[in-house]
């Protein structure tokens, strides 16, 4: 994993350096990362949701379709996944 998805995932980091990395990993294109953070139980909602209009942004529609269909991720998780798709 790149230090940009490590700097998103660490607990001892600010809400606005967590949102300038998953925008980085979208600039990127690093669908995988960004479907990790979807997926990352302990991660805030709002970074989750940030992670998923990302992989839109990038037209993951793979990765959005597998997300919709994922029984772990919260109803709204998956429900969005969808719409993104």
């Amino acid at each position: 994993m790149s230090s940009t998805f490590r700097t998103a995932v660490k607990t001892n980091v600010s809400r606005t350096q967590r949102r300038a990395a998953i925008d980085s990993l979208v600039s990127d294109r690093e669908r995988a990362s960004l479907a990790i953070l979807v997926q990352t139980d302990g991660l805030r909602g709002e970074f989750r949701r940030q992670a998923l209009a990302g992989l839109s942004r990038c037209n993951a529609t793979a990765q959005l379709a597998d997300l919709a269909d994922d029984t772990t991720l919260p109803e709204s998780l998956r429900r969005r996944a969808e719409e993104l798709s």
